[in-house]
């Protein structure tokens, strides 16, 4: 049986948006029920696009992409021993393309990233309505995914200080913080290390959050909302892990 989740009662003062993205990381429950009044989520989109746009630029300043493209081929070895098979001249210039496809890739990453929270949104409004008996809104569940997705910021931020300090060695843009578990795994077990990849403290934060949030607008149990967060995390740590190890 459900009940009523949310903590902070529905008739709080309404918050501004500077408010809305302060309270995700220390009143969670306050943003997340203020979403009731507007689930305006353009504020934490731009955020996210100025943090995404932020690290590549540095890394592309103090690193480079050469570099960066080296550590990341590093990690795919069935490529590297293609272009290790090409006449000179050639593999030079698929080195070339490479490093221009990386660049690009990266700077563009936050249109993937957008297009990646959007299709989340959908997939858990349909688990939640139709699974759950929720009366979500379409714009309150993306507003859920950006605002939820804040903690990525303060992992961008920290990316930007290892780079400032100099500690780049084996620096992706894939993983530009040992925040997560692929340092504990040989990166020749592929899917072993695709799936410590994913397992991230800030990704974990993210799905807290969103857990917490989707309980704050329905009437459903705060577990329960982490259940299907979570469930929908472990299905795409698996499906991205087995398609990484079968191209790596």
């Amino acid at each position: 049986m459900s009940s009523a989740a949310p903590v902070v009662p529905p008739s709080q003062p309404a918050l501004s948006e500077a408010e809305r993205v302060l309270d995700t990381f220390v009143a969670p429950t306050k943003t997340f029920t203020d979403l009731r009044r507007s689930s305006n989520w353009l504020v934490p989109a731009v955020l996210i696009i100025l943090s995404a746009v932020a690290t590549v630029w540095v890394a592309d300043s103090r690193i480079g992409f050469d570099k960066i493209s080296e550590n990341q081929l590093a990690l795919q070895p069935k490529v590297a021993d293609r272009f290790d098979k090409m006449p000179p001249d050639q593999k030079a210039q698929s080195m070339r393309d490479y490093v221009k496809y990386t660049r690009i890739a990266s700077y563009g990453s936050f249109l993937f990233v957008l297009i990646f929270l959007v299709i989340v949104a959908a997939v858990l409004l349909g688990t939640f309505n139709f699974g759950l008996g929720a009366e979500l809104s379409f714009n309150q569940s993306i507003a859920v995914c950006m605002y939820s997705s804040l903690p990525m910021i303060v992992k961008g931020l920290l990316a930007i200080a290892v780079i400032l300090l100099g500690a780049t060695g084996n620096f992706t843009i894939q993983n530009p913080v040992a925040s997560n578990l692929s340092g504990l795994v040989d990166s020749n077990s592929h899917f072993l290390y695709n799936m410590a990849l994913l397992t991230d403290v800030f990704m974990i934060w993210t799905l807290v959050l969103a857990g917490i949030a989707f309980s704050c607008l329905t009437k459903i149990k705060q577990g329960a909302c982490l259940a299907v967060v979570f469930g929908w995390w472990l299905v795409y740590v698996l499906l991205v892990s087995g398609i990484g190890a079968a191209f790596s």
